[in-house]
Formats: structure tokens, C-alpha cells, sequence
């Protein structure tokens, strides 16, 4: 019996992640489905499930308490919660201070990518130890 490979380990930023819980037919359904299959180990530390958690809970998005933990539920349980060392790992500078958890997610992590639509992060495309791409790229290298 030959073992399949390992999905590949990956940082998603929290906006595709909402996006893809929230919007459950939108465009990013098929990155949904691909940490549902295991074509993909989401990455989580302390610090990106807390700003997931966060956001989910904004008035805008009309979520009661158990829509939150049931999104979440679609979602936690599909990822490696990775422990960040107490001095955190170099990364590129980042124009926005609140992306710097993910950019240190995926080195401490070893992501094989980065995936976001953010422009910050994706200025720093060559510049980073992993892929930094967008969802739609992302979904395309796992051939679903």
C-alpha cells in the first residue's frame, strides 16, 4: 500500500477564510472544500484563530453566537495549530502590522503557501520563503 502524499501546508488569510465559511456558494467554495477534503492543511496559531474569532462576531455579518461556532466547526478542526516561538520568526518588512502573525505563521509553520487577496502581502511575492497567492491560483495548483 503506497501512503499518498501529504496535503500541502498552507497560511489563508482571515478575509478568504470568512469568505469562504460565510459565502457558502461564492467564489471561494472550492477552498473550502479543499481543506474539507484535505487537499490542504490550514495552518492556525493563537493569534490568527483569535482574529477569526473576532471577526466572525462584527454586527455586519448578522451571525448569531451558534452560527459562529458552527462556521468555526467548519473550519478548526481542518487545521495544524502551529506554536510560536517566543522570539518570532524573521520575515520580509510589511506595510501592514496586522499581517506580520500570517507572514510568521508560515515560516514557523513551514507552509508550502501563502494564500490572500490582500496587496500587502502579495507585494511581497519573491521576496518570502513560500508562494505568497492569490485563492484562485491556489486552487488551480491543487488540480480539483
Amino acid at each position: 500500500m503506497t501512503r499518498s502524499p501529504r496535503p500541502p501546508r498552507v497560511v489563508i488569510d482571515t478575509n478568504l477564510v470568512l469568505s469562504a465559511l460565510i459565502f457558502a456558494q461564492g467564489r471561494l467554495t472550492p477552498l473550502r472544500h479543499a481543506w474539507q477534503g484535505a487537499h490542504c492543511q490550514p495552518l492556525v496559531s493563537s493569534v490568527t484563530t483569535a482574529e477569526l474569532i473576532r471577526v466572525l462576531a462584527y454586527p455586519k455579518f448578522k451571525l448569531t453566537a451558534a452560527d459562529q461556532q458552527e462556521l468555526l466547526a467548519d473550519y478548526l478542526p481542518y487545521c495544524a495549530t502551529v506554536r510560536m516561538p517566543v522570539k518570532p520568526p524573521a520575515t520580509p518588512a510589511c506595510r501592514d502590522a496586522f499581517d506580520l502573525p500570517f507572514l510568521q505563521l508560515a515560516v514557523a509553520g513551514k507552509a508550502k503557501y501563502l494564500v490572500t487577496g490582500d496587496q500587502d502581502l502579495l507585494s511581497l511575492t519573491g521576496q518570502f520563503v513560500c508562494p505568497i497567492i492569490a485563492a484562485d491560483q491556489f486552487i488551480k495548483t491543487l488540480n480539483l
